[in-house]
């Protein structure tokens, strides 16, 4: 559409994605049951109306849920990788199809851009095209044995039920990056996503049934239960899914961890982030602000990877900082379907608060507001969730600092000295997702890459800290979780190792050298 989408205009899109008006909260891909558990309305940000009611999953749904991807895991995992790539492939190919709605429909939902919904879904077709050629790649390897007539080997299997906590910001392309990975390596999952955002989780269910009924797939490798934190806890605690996928707060992490670790099965976390990027005294200007300012506020300061501090050299602190003010001054804040628009709305009135409430927070630790914030209202602003991105001046010690606020509050602070005095500030926080320094000197890029550099799980030169791409492996280190997801060799967490040894000789000589005669 072309046009501003309003509520009603939304409905049209729901229609063309196969969604009714009020949808049933639980589907094992060719079964959608009726569920019978607490109503949740999707409420969008952008305006405040009710887009549509969910009956959330309940406890006996779940369980027949598992019990369908136990059944279905046991023939889906004997398809051959080539063939599961395929049916991705396809899924790809109707992701490209419903491209334009679905993107629209995650803009209004979660209140992001709809230039940064379309690129979310962009990412969804991005993952399988690198899964389908994953499929024909899932690589193990030979070793020489030290007997004699012996052939070693590793080779990798499915776990099973990958079981995804997703979070509202990035609605449907992390349930992607594990699904399309999980899928070709002959794992059935089982989706939990947030409840803020289900109309997009059960359009996701929609599109992929589509496709895997085309190809016979069985009923039960593509699962959704929607749902509050009850569901989350029930699969994080189920010996029956040996992976759980969570992505969200620290807080939540921690707890999926701790009910993960007790039973000794995996997690891959993908928590808080407190990104900064470093600017140096040889920094281009050209691309600081506007690597700056839309890591600051896109997605409304609600990505993982917002940058959240800006470490700047006190030769350069005053011009980057009045550059900084200015930018912030030309910002368009309003419906994020208009692409006139810069910065949409929070998610909801808690994060609206946690938002306030940083910002009284910084200042009453000895921090500078220098461009103000508040809640906007007025015509285009009914929901309440529509603030302004703030600027504040303020230290890494700061308590407010060290914590995330998903919204749009930037700290600036000042650093002197060499880039390593950066780094350390820059490294001094609980969180360690994502990274940037900005410099024209190699040296001080070098240092920052190094050992003894960013702590991060990305770190980036002479580009903001968000907007990763798919080939390499996304995920950070300390409190964000450890967990790699996306690209790279990422896929190996989904499935299970094992090392096989063949003896094809008539005697049985023993490793190390032991004897055992009878």
């Amino acid at each position: 559409m072309s046009e501003i989408l309003t509520n009603t205009a939304i409905q049209d899109v729901l229609t063309q994605l196969g969604i009714e008006s009020v949808n049933r909260g639980a589907s094992t891909g060719g079964h959608w049951f009726n569920t019978r558990g607490q109503k949740i309305d999707s409420i969008s940000p952008v305006d405040g109306q009710v887009i549509a009611s969910v009956n959330s999953a309940t406890e006996a749904e779940y369980e027949a849920v598992i019990m369908k991807a136990q059944e279905a895991f046991k023939s889906w995992r004997m398809v051959p990788a080539p063939k599961r790539g395929e049916v991705i492939r396809q899924l790809a190919e109707k992701i490209r199809e419903y491209k334009q709605p679905l993107g629209e429909l995650v803009s209004y939902e979660m209140g992001k851009s709809l230039q940064e919904g379309l690129g979310e879904v962009q990412e969804m077709i991005d993952i399988c095209d690198f899964a389908v050629g994953l499929s024909r790649q899932l690589y193990g390897l030979t070793m020489h044995s030290e007997r004699a007539g012996h052939r070693m080997y590793e080779q990798y299997h499915p776990l099973g039920i990958v079981g995804i906590i997703s979070a509202f910001n990035f609605p449907v392309a992390v349930w992607n990056w594990n699904t399309a990975l999980a899928w070709v390596c002959g794992d059935v999952c089982v989706w939990k996503p947030s409840e803020k955002t289900p109309l997009t989780a059960i359009a996701c269910q929609k599109l992929t049934q589509e496709v895997f009924e085309a190809n016979n797939v069985p009923e039960g490798v593509s699962n959704l239960l929607i749902g509050g934190a009850d569901l989350g806890v029930l699969m994080s605690n189920d010996a029956r899914v040996p992976l759980v996928s969570a992505t969200g707060s620290t807080r939540m992490g921690k707890l999926v961890g701790e009910a993960v670790g007790k039973r000794l099965g995996r997690h891959l976390l993908e928590l808080g982030g407190n990104n900064a990027v470093i600017i140096t005294e040889s920094a281009d200007l050209k691309i600081v602000v506007p690597g700056a300012v839309f890591g600051a506020v896109g997605t409304a300061g609600q990505r993982c990877t917002s940058t959240r501090r800006l470490i700047i050299h006190d030769s350069v602190y005053d011009k980057v900082r009045d550059a900084l003010v200015n930018a912030y001054k030309q910002l368009k804040i309003g419906n994020p379907l208009d692409q006139n628009n810069h910065v949409g709305p929070l998610i909801d009135a808690d994060a609206v608060a946690a938002y306030e409430n940083a910002l009284k927070q910084v200042v009453a630790e000895g921090g500078k507001v220098i461009v103000e914030g508040g809640i906007l209202t007025g015509e285009g602003y009914e929901s309440g969730c529509y603030v302004r991105p703030a600027i504040a001046e303020a230290e890494n010690h700061f308590k407010i600092v060290q914590h995330e606020t998903f919204a749009p509050v930037l700290y600036l602070m000042k650093y002197s000295g060499g880039v390593e005095n950066a780094i350390a500030i820059q490294n001094g926080v609980p969180q360690g997702l994502s990274s940037a320094i900005m410099t024209n000197n190699l040296r001080e890029a070098e240092a920052f890459l190094s050992q003894a550099g960013s702590d991060c799980g990305i770190a980036n030169v002479n580009i903001g800290t968000s907007g990763a791409e798919i080939g390499g492996a996304f995920g950070g280190e300390k409190e964000t979780g450890g967990g790699r997801e996306s690209g790279s060799d990422a896929w190996k967490v989904y499935m299970r190792r094992q090392t096989n040894t063949i003896n094809y000789t008539d005697s049985l000589p023993l490793a190390q050298g032991i004897k055992f005669d009878l």
